[in-house]
């Protein structure tokens, strides 16, 4: 049992500096997009990291479950993965006559599924009850998951070889999706020079305890929003259902998910209250991967609609 007192703001506030500038020692020249994936983490969502092989998926999954103290799996998805191998299996048990449930790696604090579009949709959508519920049903029975429970995935860009589009019901259940893109050439240089990543993530030490990141997680949870920034999340959501850009508008569940990434969002800030900028850092995240570009305006990326749709919308 945790006899720790509660967190202070003041003690919240130097655990997040540390922890962003821990991960950020690890991916270099990527502070954006560090603080956007811890605010996924805060708001209590799975993360999609989409991008070209090589530039950091894999090892900024590694690095947010260690300074988090989280027990991790990885599954390397292929396109022969079967639902049992993510989620587990019953064997029969000659001596006691009885099926023996095997936990699959799914039963574990942070899950990552690495190159997740290239296993079918069958095995991808072996995790939908898993990342809604927080619990898997095999063989009729309900097994609830460890908590916290995060699914951090990886995808290669859909014209990569051997990849399977991930389906909107899957998509939706995703927080957030991120890219890392290339680092900037002092970035890289110190990549050139410095130490091996995987080294330094394996002496890394957590930073956060997972009893204090859930009490964080209640913390966000407090985060005030105003009438006003109320409406103004309103009229971006509807805005986007009216727009000739995409052929259809965010949900009500996206809604739900941009107020929760706003509030991490000001509480990463150090602010008890939330912005309209903070809503406009964290809307393409988690907008882009919700959205889809009508065939009339393909010329403009998912990314660079939505920045005009925030320009669009008055504060």
């Amino acid at each position: 049992m945790d006899t720790r007192p509660p967190l202070s703001a003041q003690k919240s506030q130097q655990l997040l500096s540390h922890t962003s500038n821990t991960v950020c020692s690890i991916i270099l020249g990527k502070s954006h997009q560090v603080q956007l994936a811890l605010s996924c983490l805060l708001a209590g969502g799975h993360l999609l990291i989409e991008d070209l092989p090589g530039v950091g998926k894999t090892t900024l999954s590694l690095t947010l479950s260690r300074v988090f103290g989280l027990d991790f799996q990885r599954i390397q998805f292929t396109s022969d993965l079967l639902p049992s191998d993510v989620l587990g299996v019953s064997i029969y048990d000659n001596k006691r006559q009885v099926f023996t449930f095997h936990q699959g790696p799914v039963f574990t604090q942070v899950l990552l599924a690495d190159e997740i579009n290239r296993s079918t949709p069958k095995t991808q959508s072996a995790l939908l009850e898993a990342m809604e519920e927080k619990q898997v049903t095999q063989d009729g029975v309900t097994r609830k998951l460890p908590q916290p429970f995060f699914v951090i995935a990886t995808q290669n860009p859909l014209e990569q070889a051997g990849t399977f589009p991930l389906p909107e019901s899957q998509l939706d259940r995703f927080l957030m999706r991120i890219n890392i893109g290339y680092p900037d050439q002092q970035a890289e240089m110190e990549l050139l020079k410095g130490n091996n990543r995987q080294q330094m993530i394996q002496q890394l030490k957590a930073v956060i305890q997972p009893e204090q990141l859930l009490e964080l997680q209640q913390s966000v949870e407090q985060i005030h929003m105003s009438q006003a920034i109320l409406d103004y999340t309103l009229t971006l959501i509807r805005s986007s259902r009216l727009s000739p850009w995409f052929i259809s508008g965010l949900s009500p569940r996206a809604g739900l998910a941009l107020q929760r990434c706003a509030r991490a969002w000001a509480f990463l800030q150090g602010r008890d209250h939330v912005l309209p900028e903070d809503i406009q850092q964290v809307l393409p995240s988690v907008a882009a991967h919700r959205l889809q570009i009508h065939p009339e305006h393909q010329d403009k990326s998912i990314d660079d609609l939505i920045i005009l749709l925030i320009k669009q919308v008055p504060v």
